[in-house]
């Protein structure tokens, strides 16, 4: 059966009444939804052609560019949800943090926070400050009609290891250092973080957002025990801070398959798993009352037609016995993926889960 054969559900009219949501609220759905983590980017040749001599900073603060970056995939793909096109450290540059996103580096601050008086660079978060984002979802929720959008921020500890690094890292050896050798700065460090990434949060939610996703890239470094104790009551903080929107609220680190208990402690309503923990493991660690999402290895997508069919199959197995399924890869889409596979792979997904 092709995707034109497939059985074809009503329209939904509003975003309420969306695949995507459903999903997350553990409803029954027409069919499993999909949508890619970094679905609007360098695998889109569209993309790098409106991006072009624009850095991404800057390209993060125009809304009629934001709003063409984000609607690209969902016209490509027919993915269920778009995710609002931004960077995770845009409310740090937008409150006068001096950082920039260096290519092939990443985002390099210039005075790293090592010290008290460092936190004097965390002042408060205004919607004023990110006034281009409040435009941006204004404008995006016109154009997508009853197609969800999906707000986003960095969850406070990965922001705090950029901080502390000064950049990426693979070891965060400065930031565990503050972490163990100064709890005290560290709280503080990360409760501040926390108010700030909730503000972004609000506004993207008050401006129309149906969702928000929490990324906490670098967790996956943490031990439990350490997670628990120095950083759950910051991403905790920022979850019940948006509690009262009711809007889903989706929580999703790399390598974090010893945290996903503690992840969804945190007060998620819906877990992102990575390729490495099978959905139908992850939900005995996860617990019930939670949706999950994933969970495709991004690799296998260079592997042809045949294989990622058979890989998909895999997660919908593994998935069928979940509440509520979102269906996405392990983490995001590479570079250089062929934006056809992607293509193919909902369909695909639509196709065998069509009910």
């Amino acid at each position: 059966m092709s995707a034109n054969d497939a059985p074809r559900a009503p329209q939904p009219s509003a975003p309420y009444d969306s695949a995507f949501l459903k999903a997350c609220r553990r409803e029954p759905v027409p069919h499993t939804p999909v949508w890619f983590m970094r679905q609007a980017g360098r695998s889109l040749p569209e993309y790098r052609k409106v991006r072009e001599g624009v850095p991404m900073l800057e390209s993060c603060t125009r809304p009629e560019l934001v709003t063409e970056i984000t609607l690209q995939p969902v016209r490509r793909h027919g993915v269920d949800a778009a995710i609002y096109y931004s960077d995770i450290v845009v409310p740090l540059k937008a409150i006068g943090i001096d950082l920039d996103i260096k290519p092939g580096v990443g985002p390099v601050v210039e005075r790293p926070i090592r010290s008290r008086a460092d936190l004097a660079q965390l002042r408060d978060l205004t919607p004023e400050d990110v006034s281009y984002v409040t435009e941006a979802v204004g404008l995006l929720t016109r154009e997508l009609g009853a197609t969800p959008l999906i707000g986003f921020a960095g969850a406070p500890f990965t922001l705090a290891s950029y901080l502390v690094e000064g950049g990426p890292s693979r070891t965060y050896e400065n930031a565990k250092a503050m972490m163990y050798g100064d709890p005290e700065l560290w709280t503080d460090l990360l409760d501040r973080l926390a108010d700030i990434t909730a503000a972004f949060l609000k506004v993207q939610i008050e401006a129309g957002a149906s969702a928000v996703q929490l990324f906490d890239s670098w967790a996956g470094a943490l031990a439990p025990a350490d997670y628990r104790r120095s950083v759950l009551p910051a991403s905790a903080k920022v979850f019940g801070a948006v509690a009262g929107y009711g809007v889903p609220r989706i929580h999703f680190g790399v390598g974090t398959g010893e945290l996903l208990g503690l992840m969804g402690e945190a007060g998620a309503d819906v877990v992102g798993v990575d390729w490495r923990v099978p959905l139908d493991e992850a939900v005995r660690r996860v617990g019930p009352g939670k949706a999950l999402q994933g969970n495709l290895d991004p690799t296998v997508l260079f592997a042809g037609t045949e294989a990622v069919e058979a890989k998909t199959r895999e997660v919908l197995d593994s998935a069928a016995g979940l509440e509520g399924h979102v269906f996405n890869l392990g983490h995001g889409v590479m570079p250089s993926t062929d934006p056809d596979a992607l293509t193919r792979l909902v369909e695909y997904v639509h196709t065998r889960t069509a009910r």
